[in-house]
């Protein structure tokens, strides 16, 4: 089946033929994210001229569905099925997507529709990247899961590591918005994979409640468990700075270090590099030093590269400082993730999944909006190296502050679920 140079371990998770799938369409899905990641950004920044204040307005659309939705769609996600939710989300994105091209060629793209179409990509992240996730706990053993979220972001990083130079050969020649046709067909071709996937799930009896007191025991499931509480807490911050970062790290490099288009997309090779790096030896880390302190290490991570870049100068030198933070920004973001999201699942019953899920996505990301439009201010009234130096500050002062918060850095291993505690 495989390849004598690619040979896979007896018990390795990809000898499985329902992981397999599932990690192809990530791998395909990623793929075409990382043009969306460029094309939309650029196609602002230098199609339509946008502010740094306008910039965090398209970033903050993204996010606030999570904010508006989060709550009620883990309640509906934990009465239907998460994997019909998590293909007709890819379908959606990729008409989403395709909205862009279709109106540059008709004349009527502008701030205005990328904001829309930003909102409506936030909506389905909210809804079916939560089914998503759900569908990774339908598909792996839950002792297994850091080496699945960890095989994950292996997918992802293979995508970061060609889709970088794929997005900015795309934008060169044919245009930023034109090369979001490309992710809206990979989208569809990931929703096709999904649909071969057989997943046994099991749905519970309603227990009579109504939304609003379903809604309400995922908050309760939350807020009563130490563990969430403090994940929530240190990975909502590590949001607001990431978000600061994001809105102005193009407007930077395309305006400060004076980067052309292609260099952009070129340079975010190295933030794959740092995602398959952080993947093949992540979870190897986190066995060794525990989930917790592995966290840790992604926050520290994350801010020495936003630091170092707000220093940067023009020039050469300034290109290989915006390759440096993209790989410390990948190594950082695949240490947090592949732990964040093993140890919430870890520690939760199935029946309360979707709840949890969506509380926890809604906490993370209620920063996020706020951190979107801290950055486009500074950026516009500042400076954007002061967005930088803002997110980088921010993060290393987080890293030290979860350091020595005994509930993060004590978990040296994944948690059994509340439901086998008690048993």
């Amino acid at each position: 089946m495989f390849p004598k140079f690619f040979t896979l371990a007896p018990g390795d998770l990809l000898r499985d033929a329902v992981y397999r799938r599932l990690w192809s369409s990530i791998l395909i899905s990623s793929l075409g994210g990382q043009i969306t990641m460029l094309a939309l950004p650029l196609t602002a920044a230098v199609l339509l001229n946008a502010s740094p204040t306008q910039m965090g307005l398209l970033q903050a659309m993204e996010i606030l569905p999570f904010v508006l939705f989060s709550l009620p769609a883990g309640v509906l996600l934990d009465r239907v099925r998460k994997l019909p939710v998590y293909i007709w989300g890819e379908s959606l994105l990729a008409v989403a997507v395709a909205t862009v091209p279709i109106a540059a060629w008709l004349g009527v793209l502008g701030m205005t529709w990328l904001y829309v179409v930003g909102f409506v990509l936030g909506c389905v992240y909210t809804v079916a990247g939560s089914a998503a996730q759900i569908v990774l706990t339908q598909v792996v053993p839950r002792e297994r899961l850091v080496e699945a979220h960890a095989k994950n972001a292996l997918a992802s990083s293979g995508a970061e590591v060609a889709g970088p130079g794929l997005a900015g050969a795309l934008i060169k020649l044919v245009g930023a918005p034109l090369a979001l046709a490309v992710d809206a067909l990979l989208l569809l071709v990931s929703a096709a994979i999904l649909r071969g996937i057989q997943v046994k799930e099991t749905l519970l009896a309603r227990s009579g409640q109504g939304f609003w007191t379903e809604l309400k025991a995922g908050l309760h499931f939350v807020r009563e468990r130490r563990l969430l509480v403090s994940l929530a807490t240190a990975t909502g911050g590590w949001q607001l700075f990431h978000n600061a970062a994001l809105v102005v790290q193009i407007l930077f490099a395309t305006r400060e270090l004076q980067l052309a288009p292609q260099t952009v997309g070129l340079s975010y090779i190295a933030l794959g590099a740092g995602t398959v790096l952080a993947s093949i030896f992540g979870h190897r880390i986190s066995r060794r030093i525990g989930p917790g302190p592995c966290l840790v290490l992604g926050y520290a991570a994350c801010g020495i590269g936003w630091g170092q870049l707000a220093l940067a100068p023009a020039g050469a030198a300034g290109v290989f400082s915006f390759g440096l933070m993209l790989f410390a920004f990948g190594v950082g973001a695949v240490l947090i993730f592949i732990n964040f999201l093993s140890l919430r699942q870890a520690v939760t019953p199935a029946p309360m999944l979707g709840r949890m899920t969506s509380t926890m996505r809604w906490l993370i990301l209620l920063p996020a909006g706020p951190g979107a439009l801290i950055g486009g201010w500074l950026g516009e009234h500042v400076g954007l190296r002061a967005a930088l130096g803002f997110a980088g500050a921010g993060a290393c002062l987080l890293a030290l502050w979860a350091w020595r918060h005994e509930a993060i850095r004590g978990v040296r291993e994944l948690p059994k679920p509340v439901e086998a505690v008690t048993a």
